[in-house]
């Protein structure tokens, strides 16, 4: 069977699906993009993610071309006609299609594209491993609170990840980490606290970030909205990431240093399994 994509309000084949050349994502960047995680076929934080997505779009003067209720309603059909149960659910919206100026165009409609993912991630291999981060320079817009399609920046992190055989990048401003190349940044210290940067147009606000933030108290761990540095990482008992394709995932070295005991933590992996469970209980739930 065809994997089936949305665009502008029609599900299509993906073969099928075409965007102009002209369209300003294309040319620009010109756009927003949102990812959910899919969980028992199921959206996961679903309102969270709405809400992220109706910010990023306001940030950048690009009118929201749906409901809240047409958004759900096309997310869910999407999955429902990949017959779906778990991975990953990307959107992006752009200002639309219009002769090249760096102007905002009069009269142009949205365009609206919407792919699935197919993905293991309660059962994913690095949850048990855990993953290597090598950090790297934040060269990074102003505005990283806004979800936007300029990711050149975060494409050269990554790539430098899978170059020295690491899973993920931390990018470094000011000494101090800012966030991974596509999850937010943990580290629980020798003492038995959660440090985490402090949300800002820094970073990324994380949907997963947030949501897993609820069920710290319940690990006996205490939080630390701060910034930290990647000396303080580097003598961690344990670090890990956030993201909507990967839950919550165990970080055992950063830049080839062991990270406790080399091993996922017993903090981070209760958080990954309390995650998961709310997840599971919440799923669909807009």
């Amino acid at each position: 069977m065809s994997r089936v994509v949305f665009l502008n309000g029609t599900f299509l084949p993906l073969q099928d699906a075409k965007v102009s050349v002209m369209d300003r994502g294309f040319l620009f960047a010109d756009g927003i993009y949102e990812g959910y995680g899919v969980l028992d076929g199921h959206l996961v934080d679903t309102e969270g993610h709405l809400a992220r997505l109706e910010r990023s779009l306001d940030g950048v003067r690009i009118a929201n071309p749906y409901s809240r209720t047409e958004w759900i309603e096309a997310m869910n059909g999407l999955i429902h006609r990949n017959s779906m149960r778990e991975g990953f659910l990307y959107l992006q919206v752009t200002r639309g299609e219009a002769e090249r100026d760096f102007f905002f165009p009069d009269g142009v409609a949205p365009t609206v594209a919407m792919f699935t993912q197919a993905k293991s991630i309660v059962d994913a291999p690095a949850a048990e491993t855990g993953i290597a981060v090598v950090s790297v320079p934040d060269l990074r817009w102003k505005r990283r609170d806004i979800k936007s399609l300029s990711l050149l920046a975060q494409v050269l992190a990554k790539q430098a990840a899978r170059e020295a055989g690491a899973g993920e990048a931390w990018m470094v401003e000011d000494g101090y980490v800012t966030e991974g190349g596509s999850s937010s940044a943990f580290i629980i210290t020798r003492d038995g606290n959660l440090v985490v940067r402090p949300l800002s147009h820094a970073i990324l606000p994380g949907i997963t970030r947030q949501s897993m933030l609820r069920f710290v108290e319940e690990t006996g761990t205490g939080i630390e909205e701060r910034l930290f540095t990647l000396e303080e990482a580097y003598d961690a008992a344990e670090a890990f990431l956030t993201s909507a394709s990967n839950f919550v995932l165990p970080i055992v070295t950063i830049d080839g240093r062991s990270i406790g005991d080399g091993r996922p933590g017993a903090r981070t992996r209760r958080l990954r399994e309390l995650y998961i469970q709310a997840a599971r209980a919440s799923a669909g739930v807009a």
